[in-house]
């Protein structure tokens, strides 16, 4: 049976509404998948996909960016995974990001999502390998949280056992909790400490304040930190240094003076062991004391001589002079 016309133009139409559909399927899914936009290739390498397939999505700051074009497997603890990224995003990426696989919430597919860097280094360039960070398998989480439970049971046991003997009495804090003499004797000692830490504490004040006094110049400690006190004790040190050496000269003098004196040499050891010298001397003087006491009369009767008078009065007359023009 041949069809009509309106048949075939019913087809047709539905065929090439099918075609449109189809065509608009291919392009929203491959404008989601970054097939059709501008993009380059960036690279991340990890040692676990943790279920990460092909087409799943890439996202920079929450922001979905691109895709994963290909998971290849380059030994037993390196996984290559080729990114395409929107090439408008790639400035924004930095050297230093850093790509970890995680969830689409709860239990949607596994994406990977670049997280920025410190912005400090320049944007990454097409075909860059960025760093990664492994995440935490469900696995390990779960073993850990087993082994958490028995430490955790382990834990609970002992704690069951201190307090069924506290309660009972038994051990130091037991005894301390059930002992009321214990308990008053404690807490007696706890007062004392109280108030031989308080009389430590003004102890060590006033023992600071006596640290402090000794840096003012009105005390000897402060006096000698000053530097131009300090330059002049030094400078008396050393005189008197220097004194100490000349004095130990002259008593080494003076006892080498002494011992000659001792051992008969010299002009004092001679005098004091001659007693007839000595009565000569003494006779001399005597002499000489007479014939000094006969000169002044000599002069003075001189003075009243007729012939000399007239020179005496003239010295007389220039020592009055010269006296007055001292005064004046």
């Amino acid at each position: 049976m041949e069809k009509t016309t309106s048949q075939k133009i019913r087809l047709g139409f539905f065929v090439i509404i099918g075609l449109l559909l189809f065509i608009f399927a291919v392009y929203f899914v491959g404008n989601k998948q970054k097939m059709f936009g501008k993009t380059n290739h960036l690279e991340s390498v990890f040692n676990n996909v943790n279920g990460l397939q092909l087409g799943n999505n890439v996202r920079y700051s929450g922001i979905n960016v691109g895709t994963v074009l290909g998971i290849e497997m380059i030994n037993d603890t390196t996984i290559k995974v080729d990114m395409i990224i929107d090439k408008n995003i790639f400035p924004f990426i930095k050297k230093d990001a850093i790509a970890i696989i995680s969830s689409d919430g709860l239990v949607g597919n596994m994406i990977i999502n670049i997280l920025p860097g410190k912005g400090t280094l320049p944007s990454v360039e097409p075909g860059d390998q960025i760093r990664s960070q492994n995440k935490v398998r469900t696995e390990d989480i779960l073993n850990t949280l087993s082994v958490t439970n028995v430490n955790v049971s382990k834990l609970s046991f002992d704690l069951l056992k201190i307090t069924k003997e506290i309660n009972e009495g038994k051990g130091t804090l037991g005894m301390l909790l059930n002992d009321s003499i214990m308990s008053k004797d404690l807490k007696e000692t706890f007062i004392y400490l109280r108030k031989t830490g308080k009389g430590t504490s003004e102890s060590v004040g006033e023992l600071k304040n006596i640290i402090h006094s000794l840096d003012k110049k009105d005390n000897v400690i402060g006096v000698i930190k000053d530097t131009a006190v300090a330059n002049k004790i030094k400078n008396i040190i050393s005189n008197l240094d220097k004194s100490s050496t000349e004095i130990n000269k002259v008593v080494t003098n003076l006892n080498a003076t002494i011992l000659n004196v001792k051992d008969g040499k010299g002009a004092i050891n001679y005098l004091s062991n001659n007693p007839k010298l000595v009565n000569k001397i003494d006779s001399t003087m005597t002499n000489i004391n007479q014939a000094s006491s006969r000169l002044n009369e000599n002069l003075e009767a001189l003075k009243h001589n007729f012939l000399f008078r007239g020179y005496f009065r003239k010295q007389e007359k220039a020592k009055a002079k010269s006296a007055n023009t001292e005064e004046n």
